[in-house]
């Protein structure tokens, strides 16, 4: 039987110290509603992040669904389609409708010199996605925010514990939105969280993830049910403890497969960007067909055959997708387009061996 390497694995504390960690949750019988747990994990991920101020949330696709409501938007939503269905789903699902924007071919964010052109007297806020811990270029965006009159909000899953130019990567846009799914460099096994400046968002997102309440007695808006409970928030805890442990040991099999792979004709492969402190989040490459010698579907099956779970990842492109079929024209994001076809993220995660990475490198080169 083949050994399966997958994709990614999840980062979990010591079985114990999680036990002693939601020790008093059974002398408490306080599960949920913004604990002494959750209300600790807030406090500790502003210091760490640092970010003033920060809700917490059921998941990562709630904290960007309700904050986009939260600032009272309407119109168009200029994004990208190079994304998880996440975020085009929070933009359509507040009854916003999205314009596509292309990618920069080099960093797979939003293409900032391509946003302009498609502002319009209908266009309400900008919602960048920062990709694969790759961030978008933060000062062009706040320029044309500024410039027009419109609202920023950050897709930042891919970014938790990013600094740019010694600043949290939460500091910026209007609000900004990360994910603490199983998958992401912290987990709390499911959750998410907004970080956000303005003290009056705050107290909208806190209600519109609370049914509106505002108080015993006060419901003051139609809010939805996205509270994280207190067992997610006791993960996040013990996560968040060693998170630099896990980000030092991603740091070590991203610089391995770089040494294996970074001088391969056909293979394009992620840069650190200049000011940016990495959490090594993903390791995409880039497959030239013509140059390599095979394509990305063909790489990708040949891992899958000796048990290498890789990923499309993103694809297909969101504005493809069957549910808005007929609605967006995916050719206007061509490079986009190129991408999705040719992309493909290696697994990568803390626990995995240096001697798992040169596996997978060599099943890469030789091709057998």
């Amino acid at each position: 039987m083949v050994d399966i390497i997958q994709v990614t694995r999840s980062a979990m504390p010591d079985f114990n110290e999680y036990m002693e960690e939601i020790r008093d949750i059974w002398e408490t019988h306080w599960l949920t509603n913004m604990g002494v747990k959750h209300k600790r994990l807030q406090n500790e991920l502003i210091e760490f992040l640092k970010v003033k101020n920060i809700e917490l949330f059921t998941n990562g696709h709630m904290s960007l669904e309700l904050s986009l409501q939260a600032l009272g938007l309407h119109g168009e939503v200029i994004t990208t389609p190079y994304t998880f269905a996440s975020t085009t789903h929070a933009i359509v699902r507040n009854r916003l409708e999205p314009v596509f924007c292309d990618v920069n071919p080099k960093t797979f964010t939003i293409d900032v010199d391509k946003i302009e052109d498609l502002i319009t007297e209908k266009t309400c806020a900008i919602v960048p996605v920062h990709v694969y811990g790759n961030i978008c270029d933060i000062e062009k965006i706040e320029s044309l925010a500024r410039q027009y009159n419109l609202k920023v909000v950050y897709d930042a899953a891919h970014c938790f514990g990013i600094t740019y130019k010694g600043r949290g990567v939460g500091c910026f846009g209007d609000v900004s939105c990360f994910s603490f799914h199983a998958t992401k460099v912290f987990n709390t096994i499911e959750g998410g969280a907004a970080c956000f400046e303005d003290e009056e968002l705050g107290k909208i997102l806190y209600g519109l993830k609370n049914f509106g309440i505002r108080d015993p007695e006060t419901v003051n808006c139609v809010g939805a049910n996205a509270k994280m409970n207190e067992f997610c928030a006791a993960m996040g805890i013990c996560n968040l403890r060693h998170i630099k442990e896990e980000i030092e040991k991603r740091k070590k099999v991203f610089s391995r497969y770089i040494y294996h792979l970074g001088k391969i004709e056909g293979i394009y492969l992620p840069k650190i960007q200049e000011d940016v402190e990495s959490n090594y989040a993903y390791f995409p490459i880039v497959i030239d067909r013509k140059a390599f010698g095979r394509n990305r579907d063909e790489v990708f099956a040949l891992l899958a055959s000796h048990g290498v779970i890789s990923r499309k990842y993103f694809y297909p492109l969101t504005n493809s997708f069957k549910c808005y079929a007929d609605r967006f024209d995916v050719d206007k994001t061509p490079v986009a387009l190129e991408l999705a076809r040719n992309v493909l993220t290696l697994p990568l995660y803390g626990d995995l061996s240096i001697e798992d990475v040169e596996k997978i490198c060599d099943i890469i080169l030789k091709g057998k």
